[in-house]
């Protein structure tokens, strides 16, 4: 009965063997999924070689989606269709199996340039910096697939001069949507090229304050100091002025201290004293210190010391501890600190 009861020039028959086909096609997909995961993965584990777990790791997808599309194929091929549906099955066929090794190549790619090309860009005698590896992986990425997409579309027929001719005929309407997109593309290729900063320095944009999260080829990702992130796109980061905190040797704090106009020359002495001598108190400053008597104010003769942080202590923690450090020492040695003033003479006459 059901080999007699046609549907679309097949039988039922025919249609529920291709569709267990199909189903089957999913099982086995499930199955080395499994296997992959429970069994290949813990036995490549066990080896020396990275070799293994990057084909593991980079095919077990892509294979999976094979089986799944091949499944189709089987099932569809034993139907019998027109030929114009005929040729579109083989043609989306080609086209499903190309971008399928694409994506196993670009996965491929992708993993031995982070198991092999990271670990050498995070060295310090290397040029080749987290930040250049970003942008190489991206390029490397995209490039992949547009060459995967055109082989594809070639080998489906699609005339590709054809296609090129097109595009440059609406070419001048993209351009002119695509303005900031493009502005943001090539500044990109400019951070890329230049290198003012990397991915964990801070920087300083304007008044925006943080720690580069990530670098784009459209924009920048900055964590501020409150913890929110930030998105810049880098067509303003190029134009902008860009301060990198991260690659000053040491952050210069300059500060002035006002003393009483009672404080003798010898006092103002041990005070300039007590501030050169200042970097053996406090570890988190260098020794490069300066300190001068530089001024009769209105209402304090002003020092006005120099000194600078080292880059790998915190600037605001160590800004209390050398304020406290003065006030401490100041204090135990009698020097007092002026305040705003005034001394009022009046001259009264006697009738």
């Amino acid at each position: 009965m059901l080999k007699e009861t046609i549907f679309w020039n097949n039988s039922l028959v025919d249609w529920l063997i291709s569709f267990f086909i199909v189903i089957g096609g999913f099982l086995l997909g499930r199955l080395v999924f499994y296997i992959s995961t429970k069994i290949a993965a813990r036995i490549v584990a066990k080896t020396t070689s990275r070799l293994d777990d990057i084909i593991v790791k980079n095919f077990k997808s892509p294979f999976i989606f094979a089986i799944i599309i091949g499944s189709f194929w089987f099932a569809l091929k034993r139907l019998h269709f027109s030929n114009n549906i005929d040729a579109w099955l083989g043609n989306a066929y080609v086209f499903l199996i190309i971008l399928n090794v694409t994506w196993a190549f670009s996965n491929f790619i992708k993993t031995v340039l982070q198991e092999y090309l990271l670990p050498y860009s995070q060295r310090e005698d290397t040029k080749l910096d987290k930040n250049l590896f970003v942008i190489l992986e991206r390029i490397l990425k995209y490039t992949i697939w547009f060459i995967g997409i055109v082989i594809a579309l070639h080998n489906v027929g699609v005339e590709i001069r054809t296609l090129v001719a097109g595009l440059g005929i609406g070419g001048v309407a993209i351009a002119l949507a695509a303005q900031d997109t493009l502005k943001n593309l090539f500044g990109g290729i400019t951070l890329f090229i230049d290198r003012p900063f990397k991915i964990g320095d801070r920087i300083k944009i304007g008044t925006i304050d943080g720690f580069v999260k990530d670098i784009g080829l459209r924009s920048l990702r900055i964590c501020t100091l409150d913890n929110r992130t930030i998105t810049i796109p880098n067509y303003q980061v190029v134009d902008s002025t860009l301060e990198n905190i991260t690659s000053e040797p040491n952050r210069r704090i300059q500060l002035r201290l006002g003393l009483t106009y009672d404080t003798t020359p010898e006092k103002m002495e041990l005070a300039m004293t007590l501030l050169r001598n200042m970097p053996l108190q406090v570890e988190e400053i260098t020794k490069d210190v300066d300190v001068s008597f530089i001024e009769y104010g209105d209402f304090a003769l002003q020092i006005l010391f120099i000194y600078r942080v080292r880059k790998d202590k915190d600037i605001f923690k160590t800004q209390s501890i050398v304020n406290l450090e003065i006030l401490r020492q100041f204090n135990a040695n009698g020097l007092e600190f002026a305040f705003p003033t005034q001394t009022i003479y009046s001259k009264m006459s006697v009738n």
